[in-house]
């Protein structure tokens, strides 16, 4: 019975081939126990994290290759037509390229996810320093790339012209691109802002005629809340386009007045009046000393021209010291005794002689 005949080859010989692929699985299950019992461990107990992502990477790629290498030893020792052996060993060829892709992907991506985005995030390592917002950007666009290096390696061991394949590829790729150039210009645009740091969460920016408060920041756009209360979402490439101003990142608000005294003041109350205003930051504390401009700048039409030049601190509020400033200014000025001017005309008219 074992001499039977079958497509070439003897009972007995389909017999030791399909032992050889089951006897596959348990040469994997012994592998498992290794694995857990000793690599693990032994991997647990070093002080470098790179050996656990690497076994751990292979352990699956392993019990893959085992698996197509019982296959081809079972194939091997028959007697197959050559086109049936020629297609096993194609295959064989490009599975096992696929398998060490599939091994290098695993690895790549725990690499990223364990070592990058999470030293950075605790900050233990500011070599790494990758926002962790591009991780999924960066994973994706890595695991592309090597899986494309991986396919394109396989079909060419089974034998396909990866020129032609290229330039059929090429042609679509560039129909792809037109198609979504918007949304390439949006992705770049977003890594441009996490490398560049062009602004931050929380921070408030000023764009076109748009100011706000960063909410969030995205591969493809960004939100802000502006003093309305409202959520605008804006397109990267929109912003890249822009002139931004990061007002979070000044370290103090400027702010320019412009007061006028009537004409009738001397000489004495302009001085007083200029020293009121150099004195401004010991009365209004959230007021910089430095950088203070005071200045008699200009003779106008109806008023004597002083310029007053202030720096507000960081973390004061704006509104609130500004109006507390021209509270100071006015009840000084009218304590002074010192009259802003108004515009106003004086009309000389002569009186002709009878």
């Amino acid at each position: 019975m074992w001499e039977q005949i079958f497509y070439n080859n003897s009972l007995k010989e389909w017999s030791i081939s399909l032992l050889i692929v089951f006897g596959v699985f348990l040469v994997n299950k012994l592998l498992f126990v290794f694995y857990k019992y000793v690599v693990k461990r032994i991997t647990s107990k070093t002080a470098s994290h790179f050996d656990d992502y690497f076994f751990g990477s292979l352990e699956n790629p392993i019990y893959m290759g085992v698996l197509l290498l019982a296959f081809w030893i079972a194939a091997s020792r028959l007697n197959l037509d050559k086109e049936i052996f020629d297609i096993i060993s194609k295959s064989y060829d490009a599975l096992i390229v696929l398998n060490f892709t599939w091994f290098f992907a695993r690895f790549s991506s725990v690499c990223i996810a364990e070592d990058v985005v999470e030293k950075t995030n605790q900050k233990k390592q500011k070599r790494f320093h990758v926002d962790a917002k591009l991780y999924p950007f960066i994973k994706r666009s890595i695991l592309i790339l090597i899986w494309v290096i991986g396919i394109i390696t396989a079909l060419y061991n089974v034998g396909i012209k990866v020129t032609t394949l290229l330039g059929t590829l090429g042609i679509g790729g560039i129909a792809f691109a037109l198609a979504a150039q918007d949304t390439i210009k949006n992705i770049f645009g977003g890594i441009t802002i996490f490398t560049d740091k062009t602004y931050r969460i929380g921070d408030t920016i000023k764009f076109d005629s748009i100011e706000g408060t960063v909410m969030d920041i995205g591969l493809r756009s960004t939100r802000i809340r502006n003093y309305d209360k409202r959520l605008l979402t804006i397109p990267n490439y929109k912003l890249m386009d822009s002139i931004i101003i990061n007002i979070s990142s000044e370290s103090g608000r400027r702010i320019v007045m412009e007061l006028g005294l009537t004409y009738n003041t001397s000489l004495d109350k302009m001085q007083e009046a200029m020293q009121i205003l150099k004195n401004m930051p010991n009365r209004i504390p959230e007021i910089r000393h430095k950088d203070l401009v005071v200045s008699f700048t200009d003779f106008g039409e109806s008023a004597l021209k002083i310029t007053f030049i202030y720096f507000i601190l960081k973390q004061a509020d704006i509104f609130e010291t500004r109006s507390r400033v021209n509270v100071e200014i006015l009840r000084a000025f009218n304590e002074a005794g010192l009259t802003f001017a108004f515009p106003s005309r004086t009309i000389y008219v002569e009186k002709e002689a009878n």
